[in-house]
């Protein structure tokens, strides 16, 4: 009998056969079941939906919040002649309608999508003419109100099943407690509870906690120690880029990475560190998922993440390859501190939340009773100096307005800049007086932008500057000043965040800011964070058998490559060796072949425990026997 999924895997991918529950998982979805796979970190998920999607009629739907990720997997799929396209911020109306009538009309397999994108009137419209084979939801966690990472967009997830009632669902996820995954069933309406699930354990993976009170030059310590590409996990941007430019005064190449670089930027300093042009890469979470770098040696964390979740994700970004590897917590008193700050600030008291919503009632200039679909751009800095807050407790406030359904809260709004030609191309070379500058910029636009004379695109100004060789603030105004000369239509980019109303705006006093939205999320995260402390300050259990027990494996073994194991292993060893001692010194006390009472071999000074050992050990071997109290040697009978 033909094994079409080796098939498809040999033809496409050739490889001989699936690894660990790949093949549980493909059967399940291809014969039309609800599924849900718990794989760990370089697992191998993206097989399990791309292989049963080339089987059936169709396109798979791919539900991703990782742009970066859609990218790669699109190009490495068309690479292989697959029909695979993306939909995300970034791209033109006609881009978008483009793709998805090729959906509509066969000319796609496999369309991955933002979460975000689900609740669009136009994607909605398409989707209803869509064959959609099955959907896959990837990091499925984001959709759980118990998830570390829970994502308010993964819930439109919902009306893609309300079009589409009869499409089964692919969830996957490689951090899932068994509380959360109940819960992704539950809200992505598994017609039965269906989980394959694959060991969470690493076995060439070393996790250890240093206890740091200089984080620095243990950071310094371990890098010099530990050789391969590395990834250094800081909390801000700010210690992102100290960090490492202390690195590199040190004597390790690094870079640093976080979510307010400029899109090329990340897109260079990502490849430079992947080619090994670098070999730290200093980053805070943004980096990181979705990336795929098989022979990371060592990820090293200088704070404390808020939860297992979290640092098992980052953690895992370590020894794809199988090889051994490190991850390094750096711990110290104050993270406890640190840790616990985190919950006030995350959670603040629903008074403050609901002054917050009436302060940026007044900052908007919305009045009770209206305000409803409006949109505004927030600018945070202005905001909390006009009203005496601070940026932490504001942002986490909004967060809570949004989850309770008050407001949508748009961090990172779709707000490239747009640019359009105004001359036909021809046109361009009879241009005269142009400055040298603007002969470079729009040189370097054509080369990487096609369609900028039939409609307005999309541009990143930093990719401009990168192919023309100048700072991000020159192409900004040479392209004002092509704008003026009527040269181009120029659009700059907005860089504040967004906030739309979702209701009409009500008075503070009366907001219903739930137990489910908040007592029961605070209450959650104060478990993570109890969780995490454990894990840092437990030195008597395996690190490994620590987290897995954390994510529901109770029939691990101690690893014996963890700083508790490790540690344990010198004791015995210690153990041993004085065990042998005693011996020796029991044996050198009744050399002379004479009997001696016990009363003597007390009067050594040895540790009762070890006596007993030891005694017990030279009569069950036949080297001594004892006879009313008295010792000799057996040989000596």
């Amino acid at each position: 009998m033909v094994d079409k999924y080796r098939q498809i895997l040999r033809k496409y991918w050739g490889y001989d056969d699936f690894r660990g529950i790949q093949r549980e998982i493909i059967e399940s979805i291809d014969s039309g079941h609800d599924t849900l796979g718990l794989m760990p970190t370089g697992g191998g998920k993206s097989i399990t939906f791309q292989v049963p999607a080339l089987l059936q009629e169709g396109v798979c739907l791919v539900v991703t919040p990782l742009i970066a990720l859609m990218k790669d997997q699109v190009a490495h799929l068309r690479s292989k002649g697959i029909l695979a396209s993306a939909i995300y911020s970034g791209m033109t109306h006609n881009e978008i309608v483009t793709t998805l009538d090729n959906a509509v009309f066969g000319g796609v397999k496999i369309l991955y999508v933002s979460p975000e994108r689900l609740s669009s009137p136009l994607f909605l419209v398409k989707l209803s003419h869509m064959q959609v084979s099955f959907v896959t939801v990837d990091e499925a966690h984001c959709i759980s109100q118990w998830g570390y990472d829970f994502r308010p967009s993964y819930l439109r997830i919902a009306e893609v099943r309300r079009i589409k009632p009869d499409v089964c669902i692919l969830a996957l996820t490689a951090t899932a407690t068994p509380q959360v995954v109940d819960d992704i069933q539950l809200r992505l309406g598994f017609a039965e509870k269906r989980v394959f699930r694959m060991s969470f354990e690493r076995k060439n993976l070393a996790y250890v906690v240093r206890n740091a009170a200089d984080k620095q030059q243990e950071l310094l310590h371990i890098l010099t120690s530990v050789g391969g590409a590395g990834i250094v996990y800081v909390r801000s941007r700010k210690n992102a880029k100290d960090t490492a430019k202390w690195l590199n005064d040190n004597g390790i190449s690094a870079t640093f990475y976080h979510a307010g670089l400029e899109p090329a930027v990340k897109d260079q300093r990502q490849t430079q560190w992947q080619r090994d042009e670098v070999r730290v890469m200093v980053a805070t979470i943004a980096f990181g998922m979705g990336i795929d770098k098989p022979d990371v040696r060592i990820v090293v964390h200088t704070d404390c993440p808020d939860s297992p979740e979290a640092y098992f994700q980052e953690a895992g970004r370590a020894g794809r390859d199988g090889k051994k590897s490190y991850a390094v917590l750096l711990y110290n008193s104050s993270d406890r501190r640190k840790l616990h700050k985190r919950i006030s600030d995350t959670f603040p008291e629903k008074d403050y939340i609901r002054k917050v919503y009436d302060h940026l009632a007044d900052f908007f200039q919305v009045g009770v009773g209206s305000g409803e679909g409006t949109v505004h751009e927030f600018d945070i800095e202005r905001f909390c100096h006009a009203f005496l807050h601070f940026p932490v407790q504001v942002d986490a406030a909004l967060k809570i307005l949004q989850r309770a359904g008050y407001l949508e809260y748009d961090t990172d709004p779709d707000n490239s800049a747009r640019l359009r030609f105004l001359l036909e191309r021809d046109q361009l070379y009879l241009l005269e007086h142009l400055t040298q500058d603007q002969e470079t910029v729009i040189a370097a636009m054509l080369r990487l932008y096609g369609g900028l004379f039939s409609d307005y695109g999309f541009i990143d100004e930093s990719a401009i500057a990168l192919k023309a060789g100048f700072d991000n603030n020159t192409v900004y105004e040479v392209l004002k000043s092509l704008s003026r000369r009527n040269i181009v239509h120029f659009i700059p980019r907005r860089k504040l965040p967004a906030i739309c109303y979702s209701q009409r705006r009500d008075d503070g006093c009366r907001l219903i800011i739930s137990e489910e939205v908040y007592e029961d999320r605070k209450k959650s995260y104060e478990d993570r964070i109890g969780s995490m402390i454990d894990y840092a300050t437990n030195n008597e259990v395996c690190r490994s058998r620590q987290l897995l027990r954390y994510f529901g494996e109770h029939t691990s073994s101690d690893c014996g490559k963890c700083d508790v194991c490790q540690e344990h292993r010198a004791e015995n060893e210690s153990d041993k060796e004085a065990d042998v001692a005693t011996r020796e010194r029991i044996l050198g006390l009744l050399a002379g072949g004479e009997r001696h009472h016990l009363s003597e071999v007390l009067r050594l000074q040895l540790p009762k425990e070890r006596v007993d050992n030891a005694l017990a050990y030279l009569v069950g071997e036949e080297m001594i026997s004892v006879e009313g109290g008295f010792l000799r040697l057996k040989n000596e009978d």
